[in-house]
């Protein structure tokens, strides 16, 4: 993937992003909050060796036998030698294990300074332990490790508390901010990991980028999606300034470039699996091609489950089936729709042998003078998947174009409907994408049109009340 992908996966998923940052800075400061404190108090003391008197070679010597002797006694300080006396002097309720376990000893490189630090709950007993654990020490060094050689005579050794223990001001730990912080981090990581495995799960078609992985024909168009589209499906027609309409004039334009061969422009328009748009689209791009003054006629090839009667709002008892055996001339089933030069053939009665009628010379019979007569033929096919009407209707034409829904239509889908078209040598003239996000990173650009729609609308209003009143005379077209 690129870097533009991540950033449309992440700007997609923003809202998990937030919650579990959120979570997972509240997760980090409820552990935080929940940790009883704790102080740590530090000494040092500096080790010397006694030179009374000595010349400077003797206390060169015994500087450096002190800083070897440093990194041995820094062992020491944890030990029961030097603890013990500490538990008993103060009465601590604890053993030497769990006392050294609380001990740290260290001595700088090259230094004969040594570091004392013991951490507690309450800072004035983590003090007075560490203060303890220094005489102690110093006593165990000077009266049992070094001893003289003398009774009367000094420990060669000298232990100095250079900076006594004091009682801390603000607990070591917790570190609230830094728990926090890495509270968010972590929440933000599982966000992160929970957002990719979302979209490496999610086998549905969102953007241009998902079908050029698919298939290498280009893409003439994307519908923007409309909560309403069930209650106005011709947007074209209803609302002709709206993003969705605009979307459909798109499609026409891209058609028609694409459209630069001689010979009959019968097209059939299908989608792999149902309630992808594909009937929604053939009609309202007839409309947009009836806009421009091209004849147009509109098919419902879809002999199983047709719509584009109950949409274009025509009667539907007669039509392409009752051509297809016969029954009626094809000029006497075709219905003018509005005021343009758009005619629409119903899909008739449901007939038991869809394929058989579709693949017949009789359809055949119907495309050619259809063809000649008018600028455009579109044709409503039944989904791929499920029948093969369509392929049977795309070896009449000249081409299919294929209808996926964005956030619906699954990857596997629209290859196996590819496939299809391959394998019956139907030639795939390019893709639509309906429900189109206006919005957002899947979006195609089309949620922002207004240019001149506020003019236009004031204009139409009372045109379209008047027609809303009075519905037009449907027309059939004459022999």
């Amino acid at each position: 993937m690129e870097l533009r992908d991540y950033v449309r996966i992440l700007h997609k998923n923003w809202i998990m992003l937030v919650v579990l940052l959120v979570l997972g800075l509240a997760c980090g400061a409820g552990y935080a909050f929940m940790q009883a404190p704790k102080y740590v108090a530090s000494t040092q003391l500096y080790v010397s060796v006694r030179t009374e008197g000595a010349a400077t070679g003797d206390l060169v010597q015994g500087t450096t036998f002190a800083r070897q002797m440093v990194t041995s006694y820094v062992d020491v300080v944890d030990t029961a030698v030097v603890l013990e006396p500490v538990i008993e002097e103060l009465g601590l309720d604890t053993n030497v294990a769990a006392l050294a376990s609380r001990v740290e000893a260290s001595a700088p490189l090259n230094t004969v300074l040594i570091d004392i630090s013991v951490t507690d709950g309450d800072a004035e007993k983590a003090a007075e332990i560490t203060n303890a654990i220094a005489k102690s020490f110093s006593d165990v060094v000077q009266g049992t490790l070094e001893q003289p050689a003398s009774a009367d005579a000094a420990s060669p050794v000298q232990i100095t508390v250079t900076e006594p223990a004091v009682p801390p001001a603000s607990p070591a730990s917790p570190n609230v901010r830094m728990l926090i912080i890495l509270g968010g981090l972590l929440g933000l990581a599982v966000g992160v990991g929970l957002a990719m495995l979302r979209t490496l799960l999610d086998t549905r078609i969102h953007t241009l980028h998902d079908l050029e992985d698919i298939t290498d024909r280009p893409m003439l168009g994307g519908i923007a999606y409309d909560p309403e589209a069930q209650k106005r499906p011709l947007i074209v027609h209803a609302d002709p300034r709206s993003p969705r309409a605009e979307s459909f004039r798109t499609l026409r334009t891209n058609l028609q470039f694409l459209d630069v061969e001689s010979g009959p422009r019968i097209f059939v328009v299908t989608s792999a699996g149902p309630g992808e748009g594909k009937s929604t689209t053939t009609a309202n791009l007839a409309i947009a091609l009836a806009e421009t003054g091209a004849r147009v006629a509109l098919i419902d090839g879809d002999l199983r489950l047709p719509r584009v009667a109950d949409y274009m709002g025509l009667e539907g008892g007669v039509g392409l089936t009752d051509v297809l055996i016969g029954r009626v001339d094809v000029a006497d089933a075709l219905q003018k729709w509005g005021t343009n030069e758009l005619y629409v053939l119903t899909s008739g009665r449901i007939p038991p042998n869809p394929s058989e009628l579709l693949g017949s010379t009789a359809m055949d019979s119907v495309l050619g003078p259809l063809g000649e007569y008018f600028d455009y033929v579109l044709i409503d096919a039944p989904p791929l998947l499920l029948v093969t009407d369509a392929a049977v209707l795309g070896k009449k034409t000249r081409g299919v174009i294929l209808v996926a829904a964005s956030g619906k239509t699954k990857k596997q889908e629209l290859t196996g409907a590819v496939r299809t078209l391959t394998t019956a040598g139907v030639n795939l003239l390019g893709t639509v994408v309906t429900m189109l996000p206006t919005k957002g990173p899947d979006s195609y650009g089309y949620g922002s049109y207004t240019y001149g729609a506020k003019h236009i609308a004031e204009q139409a209003e009372p045109e379209l009340s008047r027609a809303q009143a009075k519905p037009k005379r449907r027309e059939k077209v004459k022999a």
